[in-house]
């Protein structure tokens, strides 16, 4: 079974950063792409990034709705995955989850739940608040 855990929310003034962590745990963890999803209060849950398995070549993709200053990177002897924010607006705030599956430029774009198709392993979310 494959768990992710999320870590790094916060509240933070905007303009600010943060770095959120997602530790991916079980036997195979390093062939599933990770991906990084948010859920703002009242929206429907988006795709932000993902980053392909080891055996993919750990390619990384990025919806069309994010702006530049979202980056996805992986750390393979932590078997973790980054997604770093900067320049944080009050639009970002929201809960921010990790799933692990099938990561491509067509899966990272879907919202609400067809996320839920290619992205079968998910995590508890984290909180990411920004005040202006």
């Amino acid at each position: 079974q494959l768990q992710l855990v999320e870590s790094g929310g916060g509240l933070v003034q905007a303009g600010g950063a943060l770095r959120l962590s997602c530790a991916a745990s079980g036997s195979t963890s390093e062939h599933y792409g990770i991906g990084w999803f948010r859920q703002a209060p009242g929206k429907d849950l988006e795709g932000i990034s993902c980053i392909t398995g080891s055996l993919s070549g750990e390619t990384t993709y990025y919806s069309d709705s994010v702006k530049g200053t979202f980056a996805i990177s992986k750390d393979k002897a932590k078997n973790t995955v980054y997604l770093q924010i900067d320049y944080l607006e009050a639009g970002d705030t929201g809960v921010y989850f990790c799933a692990a599956g099938f990561c491509n430029q067509t899966s990272i774009r879907a919202r609400g739940d067809i996320l839920l198709r290619p992205f079968h392993f998910w995590g508890q979310g984290t909180q990411v608040t920004v005040s202006s």
